[in-house]
């Protein structure tokens, strides 16, 4: 390491270290963590254990609010009075580093997360049971996605009244006896395991009442061991988790409830229960069963790793097992004789499905759906590739969900993209950002710097969150500046210069992809978008070093890869539509030269994967030729459109790898183009509505922002135009009158006549005529509703 990077390193570890110290000490008063203990058994736990809290208290008076404070290593699920407060509640381990790391000699201790809950309604006045089951993972992986403490854990803290509840001894402790935590893990890659339930073992009403229930006694149960408080290891500081908790949207009959015509006896067969399009669930049943009668649930999905295995006592019962996985079916395989009284699942989700798109196609309209139910199974406690084999957060990945994240979630997702990013530079090394953590820095150049590009600044643009773009920004120079530059105007091709490193930069078909120019036009849209950064937050001395890297690298790209017709570094073997598109999409190619690039490339050529397709398609828009990407996308996507099985977008195209892929972004194009909704100042202050229509009729049109919900409605004949708009406060919009190489005769707003024969007429509160272009009649509007009806000669 150079003594410069080893000063940045060593600066790096201090500023951790006084968060650490700062967080501590704010943590210690809001809330009130004072006496309270982590607690566990007294043996520290095998991986893969379910353990059982239980605490009595008698109140007197329910104060107005009282909030819960709970950290745990790994997961937990909250009951009070026999009443369930949160569903899976935690994250996979850490916000940030606690101290120096050693990745090599696998050192790492790292931060917890804490979780603040309401549990008010739930208390009642005398006696009130709190029982939390905490699941410790007790593993990690070479994906990187969860940092392992080592031990289980439980730290709790409630002031309730004049009541401090905390953690500590006095609270009794079982590991689940219905649990088998000797089963092996569901697979190399995942940190979470199948579940194996015996019920003939099970703890029955645990989770009930007080401490004189009928049901159940705790007075069995030992005393919880206290481990130390808060800040000892392996849990260290802890850190509030900033993503909203899980929408819980409860047990649900399946699609094909009616047909399975319940209650029914099973003949011994798997029974089929279908979803109404994949989503990440618990499976649940109801039965009548025989002592020892086993039952089987996984999925359809031949990716799913995770799977339930329940035994039954005698007589009724019911379960549920908390591991999740995803499908479009959950497939129940249950012993012949037993009576089935009921199989429902419960869907979790990353907040609503707040936005919407829907178009009068119905290929572009089942297209957009299946990227949107594809970006929320890939969601959960990080964005990740899969839901299924890995569950990693690839940012390359993360760069391509972005690009339509901001159209179709809320604020959970916006704040789920802000973990991704702050967990991304937290644990970067030597100046590194990898595209695999946090555990693992795994250098993907390529991905690296789409994160730069295609998710800090989006997200910030998106926003407005100042506080992360300032966070973040140090490390993204940093990154940058390990590239030197050459005497040719290029920087260094980036292979290889840290020990873990990969590269890759697409999968698609085999011995096309031309890396050098992607690379290099990778490099300077970062350092596009990361000059608006430095311009946000002041960096002058940045401003000048990226205008002159940007400068001698745009005229080097055409001297070194210009070939007469697209980019390339051999044209007798390379004609690289990925390599290509880049070059329109980073602003590094000639506009001169797109309509060249599209014609001899991006029509020719399908190479990519799906991570490159969106890209593909938005240089084909910016290109000028919206009809061309519309119909690339439509033959690229037109056999998974036509499945009508899945309901979810592939890893590869020709329908392989898994069946739910992240960086399938052609929602982006949709959303941004097709409908020409974007935002044109920080944090949808002001956005423009510029739709390229196309074929198309009618869109109607969802965004959730910042600011609030957009809502706006097109629909266009040969005749007129009309665009009916519902913007939040505080906002701006500017809305295009496509001119379809037509005359706009006249256009009213609201009723009233502001455009006529030309000239702009009356004037309207709220309302401005800003100008136009070859495409547009353009006319600005505050937030509101506004009805605009245009009419063509």
């Amino acid at each position: 390491m150079s003594t410069k990077s080893k000063s940045i390193q060593l600066l790096q570890n201090a500023v951790v270290f006084l968060f650490v110290i700062l967080s501590n000490s704010a943590f210690a008063t809001n809330p009130n963590w004072k006496n309270a203990q982590w607690i566990w058994q007294e043996d520290d736990s095998p991986a893969n254990t379910w353990m059982s809290f239980r605490k009595t208290i008698e109140l007197n008076e329910i104060p107005e609010e009282v909030e819960a404070y709970i950290s745990v290593d790994s997961k937990f699920w909250l009951w009070v009075n026999g009443e369930m407060v949160i569903f899976e509640g935690g994250l996979s381990r850490g916000p940030s580093q606690a101290g120096a790391w050693n990745r090599k000699e696998k050192i790492t201790p790292a931060n917890s997360w804490y979780e603040t809950l309401n549990i008010q309604p739930y208390l009642k006045k005398g006696k009130n049971t709190i029982a939390i089951l905490v699941w410790f993972w007790g593993r990690e992986t070479h994906k990187g996605t969860h940092i392992d403490s080592g031990k289980g854990g439980l730290l709790f803290s409630s002031e309730i009244g004049n009541q401090h509840l905390v953690s500590d001894s006095s609270w009794k402790v079982l590991q689940h006896t219905g649990y088998d935590n000797t089963i092996a893990p569901a697979s190399k890659s995942l940190v979470q395991y199948s579940v194996k339930f015996d019920a003939r073992e099970a703890l029955n009403d645990w989770t009930d009442k007080a401490w004189y229930s009928k049901n159940f006694n705790d007075a069995n149960w030992a005393n919880a061991s206290e481990k130390g408080q808060l800040g000892v290891a392996p849990w260290y500081n802890i850190e509030k988790n900033i993503v909203p908790h899980l929408i819980n949207h409860g047990l649900q009959n399946y699609a094909n409830h009616e047909e399975l015509k319940f209650p029914f006896v099973s003949e011994g067969t798997t029974i089929i229960a279908r979803l109404p399009f994949n989503k990440q669930v618990t499976p649940y049943l109801e039965i009548e069963a025989k002592a020892g009668d086993s039952i089987f649930i996984t999925t359809d999905n031949n990716r799913n790793k995770i799977n339930a295995i329940y035994i039954a006592k005698d007589g009724l019962q019911k379960f549920e097992s908390y591991s999740w996985f995803n499908g479009h079916e959950v497939q129940y395989t249950i012993p012949a004789g037993v009576k089935i009284k009921a199989l429902k699942y419960r869907w979790m989700s990353v907040g609503e499905m707040a936005g919407s798109f829907k178009i009068d196609d119905p290929f572009y309209n089942r297209l957009w759906d299946m990227g949107n139910n594809t970006l929320f199974v890939c969601a959960r406690d990080n964005f990740m590739d899969c839901p299924d084999r890995e569950r990693a957060l690839w940012i390359g990945d993360v760069a391509d969900q972005t690009g339509y994240l901001f159209y179709a979630m809320d604020d959970a997702g916006r704040q789920l993209l802000k973990k991704a990013i702050l967990q991304t530079v937290y644990f970067s090394q030597d100046d590194v950002i990898g595209a695999l953590g946090p555990l693992r820095v795994r250098e993907l150049v390529c991905q690296s710097l789409q994160f730069i590009s295609q998710v800090v600044w989006p997200y910030y643009l998106n926003t407005g969150d100042k506080e992360t773009l300032e966070i973040a920004y140090p490390y993204l120079f940093r990154y940058l500046d390990l590239f030197p530059m050459k005497e040719n105007g290029f920087p260094e091709y980036r292979k290889g210069k840290s020990p873990d490193s990969w590269n890759w930069l697409d999968w698609g078909v085999k011995g096309t992809i031309d890396q050098e120019p992607i690379q290099m036009a990778f490099y300077y849209l970062a350092l596009r978008e990361a000059k608006k950064m430095a311009e946000i937050l002041g960096k002058e001395d940045h401003i000048q070093w990226y205008d002159k890297r940007m400068t001698s690298m745009k005229s080097a790209y055409e001297n070194e890869f210009w070939k007469d017709g697209f980019y390339s570094t051999n044209p007798e073997k390379f004609k690289d539509d990925r390599a290509n598109a880049i070059a329109i999409v980073s602003g590094i190619a000639s506009p001169e030269y797109y309509n060249q690039i599209v014609d001899n490339v991006l029509l020719p050529n399908r190479f990519s994967s799906p991570h490159f397709e969106w890209m593909a398609e938005e240089a084909m828009f910016i290109a000028g030729r919206p009809k061309a990407s519309l119909q690339r996308m439509k033959e690229m996507y037109q056999s998974q459109v036509d499945k009508t099985s899945i309901s979810t977008l592939y890893e590869k195209f020709g329908n392989k790898g898994s069946y739910n892929h992240a960086w399938n972004g052609s929602n982006t194009i949709l959303s941004k183009y097709v409908a020409g909704v974007k935002p044109t100042k920080v944090a949808w202050s002001e956005f423009q509505i510029m739709p390229t229509l196309v074929h198309f009729k009618n869109i109607e049109k969802t965004i959730p922002t910042v600011k609030g919900d957009i809502d706006i409605e097109i629909n266009k004949t040969d005749k007129s135009y009309q665009l009916n708009l519902e913007s939040p406060k505080e906002t701006m919009a500017i809305i295009g009158v496509p001119k379809s190489e037509k005359q706009v005769v006249s256009v009213k707003i609201n009723g009233k006549s502001i455009w006529e024969n030309g000239k702009s007429k009356k004037k309207i509160p709220g309302l401005s005529y800003v100008g136009e272009d070859d495409q547009f009649l353009k006319f600005k509007v505050s937030s509101g509703a506004w009805h605009l009806n245009a009419e063509y000669k």
